[in-house]
């Protein structure tokens, strides 16, 4: 193409009828849109009057349409001001979708109405450079009503005293590139007297003044039936949150690209809009923070807000990324915050230890089934059973006793760390039990020609755990170590303690364990035989006696690559016979 006529041709052909009105009208926009670039200035003065007399011939909500559509093609400054200066709606259609350059926003924002530059501030994708612009020239988004029948609080009649100010009506568009969705304006009521539609003296100090008082009177009028969208004023009104309206518990909110609550539902918008949710770039624990940080979907999520007392403390947040439709480009977060429950705070773990028990509950009835069964059968209840049978029915009914074992295991770890059960009250004197326990382990292990070596510093020490739960813990720490531990090889043990209310159980790790990173990782496994350490191997083992530990007040720990501790507290203790701790080698036979 060498010539570019198209303009020229749209230009040429009259309007003949509303339809071919609509027609040119798009065509006219659609050539206008792009920049104008080496265009006939005469030519694109004549197409901007075509617009002008074409406008009245096309109804308002047909204008919004085509505005909407041609919007996300217009590339054209001068086409977007003539926009700006018709009505709000097809203003804000044309507006919500543009996308300009940032030089070409810095040269048409300073140009707009002061009403088209409320429109952009709502717009979420806008390029960094014209947000800071509109915040530079002061623009925000409530400000005292212009007079007018809508807006005269004072002429108002009672019965309409509980209706507020008419809100800015974005349509559809709020669900998309703007912010704010409120409910239309209302209608002027019946009987009201027409204003002059421009006040040549509302700058003035005596009309501002009037139109406070006016609504100050209104606002006493109404009561507490303030709408949400009321404007706020800084002349001794009063906050809603001062007059006891109830804590809010759940709302929606939006957040912009910078982290920042940029929309949130009227009742809550005047006390959240504007508080920064995670700042882009910095390292913030937070689990909002992380997920803003990838751009990732987040649930659950705890988050503090600071401020009024209906807002103050601690809410559950639960948000998704948005993206521009066209481009791709993150523009926010879109979600809903809300209080956490009084029954549910810090029950995680408890629910996550009732889906354990109830997933358990399901599996030990077919378990307990089998195994029944299998007993019936090995017993010879109904009959003679083949000898051969018989000890396959052994088989799994030992199968199934130890499967039970590991359900009811699984269960006690869960319960043990959701904090939902408690180790039965009582006492024992813990030196004993492990006395015992070496001895019995040093005879499994004696065939292996390995041994275990004790060191005694007490001869006594009462700790608060019932002599059968002080049996399990011992036998699970030490039973646990001994199996993993090779042939030839030693395990050092040293018991005393290590303040004057705290034991100490120190074991040396055998060389299998002190290998891996993390002992209570659940592969872990030990050596098997006579000290199998259950169905679910060494390392569920150690984390269900550091569970019971902890809940008896104590700990089990890692003390570097080759020890673990076992703390307890300690009622009582005697040192053991001499100034230095008793060493003594601990055989079978003792």
């Amino acid at each position: 193409m060498h010539f570019d006529d198209r303009l020229a041709t749209v230009l040429h052909h009259r309007a003949a009828g509303a339809r071919a009105a609509r027609v040119q009208f798009r065509q006219l926009l659609d050539l206008l849109g792009e920049p104008a670039g080496s265009a006939d200035p005469g030519l694109t003065r004549a197409a901007y009057r075509r617009l002008e007399a074409l406008a009245p011939m096309i109804p308002l909500a047909q204008r919004e349409r085509i505005a909407a559509e041609c919007s996300a093609r217009i590339r054209n400054p001068l086409l977007l001001a003539w926009f700006a200066r018709a009505e709000t709606r097809v203003a804000l259609a044309a507006l919500s979708r543009a996308s300009l350059d940032e030089d070409h926003w810095a040269m048409l924002i300073p140009e707009l109405p002061m009403h088209a530059r409320g429109l952009l501030r709502h717009r979420r994708n806008l390029p960094r450079a014209a947000q800071q612009l509109l915040d530079r020239l002061g623009v925000r988004d409530r400000v005292l009503p212009e007079p007018g029948p809508a807006l005269d609080l004072a002429d108002r009649a009672p019965a309409d005293a509980t209706l507020g100010p008419p809100a800015l009506d974005l349509g559809s568009f709020a669900e998309e590139d703007y912010v704010l969705a409120q409910p239309e304006s209302a209608p002027a009521p019946a009987g009201a007297q027409p204003r002059p539609a421009s006040v040549p003296d509302a700058a003035n100090l005596g009309a501002l003044l009037r139109r406070i008082e006016a609504f100050q009177r209104a606002r006493e009028r109404r009561g507490h039936g303030d709408g949400p969208d009321a404007p706020r004023l800084p002349l001794g009104g009063e906050a809603a949150e001062d007059r006891g309206e109830p804590a809010l518990s759940v709302f929606l909110f939006t957040a912009d690209e910078s982290g920042r609550i940029d929309w949130a539902e009227p009742g809550a918008a005047p006390l959240v809009v504007g508080t920064l949710l995670a700042a882009p770039g910095t390292q913030s624990s937070g689990e909002f923070a992380r997920a803003f940080a990838l751009r990732r979907p987040v649930t659950g999520a705890l988050v503090e807000l600071e401020g009024a007392e209906r807002i103050a403390g601690r809410w559950t947040l639960d948000a998704a990324a948005r993206f521009a439709p066209g481009s791709g480009r993150f523009t926010g977060y879109v979600g809903r915050l809300r209080r956490p429950a009084a029954s549910a705070a810090g029950s995680r773990a408890e629910r996550a230890a009732d889906r354990v028990r109830q997933l358990l509950h399901e599996l030990r009835t077919p378990v307990t089934a089998i195994q029944g069964f299998a007993e019936v059968i090995q017993q010879q209840t109904v009959g003679p059973v083949p000898h051969e049978y018989r000890a396959l029915a052994a088989e799994i009914a030992s199968d199934a006793a130890r499967m039970l074992a590991g359900f009811a295991e699984l269960e006690r770890l869960a319960r043990l760390e959701a904090g939902t059960q408690d180790l039965p009250e009582g006492s024992s004197d813990f030196v004993t039990v492990v006395r015992r326990q070496v001895a019995q382990l040093q005879t499994v292990l004696s065939p292996r020609v390995s041994r275990i070596e004790a060191n005694w510093a007490l001869s006594e020490a009462t700790v608060p755990l019932a002599p059968e739960s002080a049996e399990l813990l011992a036998w699970r720490f030490l039973g646990t170590l001994a199996a993993a531990t090779a042939a030839g090889e030693k395990m050092t043990l040293t018991l005393g303690g290590a303040a004057a209310d705290v034991l100490q159980l120190a074991v040396q790790l055998p060389a299998a364990l002190a290998q891996s990173p993390d002992v209570f990782a659940g592969d872990i496994r030990s050596g098997g035989g006579a000290l199998g350490t259950g169905l679910l191997g060494a390392g569920f083992a150690l984390r269900l006696a550091r569970a019971e530990a902890r809940a008896a007040g104590g700990d089990l720990v890692r003390e570097g690559l080759g020890r673990m501790i076992l703390t307890l507290p300690l009622g009582a203790a005697f040192a053991a016979p001499g100034t230095e701790p008793h060493r003594s080698f601990v055989r079978a036979t003792r």
